[in-house]
């Protein structure tokens, strides 16, 4: 039994450490979870809390499992462990019964799971839980671990360093699909051989003598016995999602609703895309880079735009006050939070390939730019 319990608190530390991990290295894609959950629970007065509880659950789940992996403190993480896997137990059962959202976000964008197969994974991590609590007393360690204590530390010291990080740049670690390097186009496509959705049709009669409604499947719909049922509706279910491209909504539409994003992603020129989800909101403290680097760009040959969310009347509106020299479009809004983690954000692109992106802290100065532009013609790209 004692390898079984060192096998299930390790095993347990790691699931923590790696969710707490990927959480944490994405401050900002734990927060839009947060508000997605609370949007569909109708709990919108809890939306401001979304970033300092994203980056709250990240470092109760880090700080477990190095506390479980060295095996510090092992009593009250071990309890701690078996009341949080029991409520996230409790918690994802709600969610797999009602699916309030396709993807818990349990493993940020690193690993996507349905929402029973996070209900399952609560339960079998729950068990190891309930090993190590039950089993505690007799193999943890009779002393204090001082060196594995020093190490835990030292490593929750990092991680705190590795959050404030990537919330002030960008992830440490892009496991979107538009990374950097990333095709735009080859994301998009649909391989010939994809499984398509599956959708049945149900339909609804209503029994003529009785006055009930009964449903019906394609095989057997009464629609040649009129004497005993008459047509009320027909309702088309989803039964099965088939391939989904890993970009699928991705759009520069104008004031108009044109759609023209190929003109940008076929481009041998530069393509800056400055992209703001919500420019009411967004943080201009490098408007003076942005207007010189959209200048330079513009006066170089290369593209420069905008890409939000906000209606575009008021988006003109900002672009006047600011003085910017270049023309914002729509995108979807979950789009845009996908393609950059800040708000303002900066991309490059050259015929549909991500070059690099920047947090509105890290954007470039038009000499830096140049620099960055000498290196990637020797790269070729």
């Amino acid at each position: 039994m004692k390898y079984i319990w060192h096998l299930c608190r390790i095993l347990l530390g790691l699931v923590f450490i790696f969710s707490g991990f990927v959480k944490g290295i994405d401050p900002m894609g734990s927060a839009y979870k947060f508000t997605d959950y609370f949007h569909a629970w109708n709990m919108e007065a809890l939306v401001g809390l979304a970033l300092p509880l994203g980056i709250l659950l990240s470092v109760a789940e880090f700080v477990t499992g190095i506390a479980l992996v060295t095996n510090v403190l092992n009593k009250f993480f071990g309890w701690f462990a078996l009341l949080f896997m029991g409520f996230f137990a409790i918690v994802t059962l709600v969610v797999a019964l009602n699916n309030p959202v396709t993807d818990c976000g349990c493993f940020g964008d690193a690993l996507t799971l349905t929402n029973w197969q996070t209900f399952y994974k609560n339960i079998i991590f729950s068990a190891f839980a309930i090993i190590i609590v039950a089993y505690g007393k007799k193999y943890r360690p009779a002393r204090f671990p001082l060196i594995g204590t020093i190490m835990a530390g030292a490593t929750v010291l990092v991680f705190a360093y590795l959050i404030d990080y990537s919330y002030n740049h960008l992830p440490i670690i892009d496991f979107r699909p538009y990374k950097i390097g990333a095709n735009i186009p080859e994301g998009m496509e649909m391989p010939a051989d994809a499984q398509q959705d599956v959708y049945a049709n149900v339909f609804v009669y209503e029994n003529v003598k009785t006055g009930k409604q009964k449903e019906f499947t394609e095989e057997n719909y009464p629609w040649q016995d009129t004497l005993n049922w008459k047509f009320v509706s027909m309702d088309t279910e989803l039964i099965q999602k088939g391939y989904e491209p890993p970009i699928h909504n991705f759009t520069i539409e104008t004031i108009d609703g044109e759609d023209i994003k190929d003109f940008f992603l076929y481009d041998e020129a530069y393509t800056f895309m400055l992209i703001s989800k919500d420019l009411e909101e967004a943080g201009w403290s490098a408007l003076e880079r942005i207007k010189a680097l959209s200048n330079y760009a513009l006066d170089n040959g290369m593209h420069f735009i905008g890409l939000t969310a906000s209606v575009l009347d008021r988006a003109q509106e900002i672009t006047e006050e600011k003085g910017l020299p270049f023309e914002f479009f729509n995108t979807d809004e979950i789009t845009l939070k996908t393609i950059i983690r800040a708000n303002p954000g900066l991309v490059l692109l050259k015929k549909g390939t991500i070059i690099d992106k920047w947090h509105f802290n890290d954007i470039p100065t038009v000499e830096e730019f140049e620099l960055q532009q000498e290196y990637l013609k020797q790269k070729g790209e």
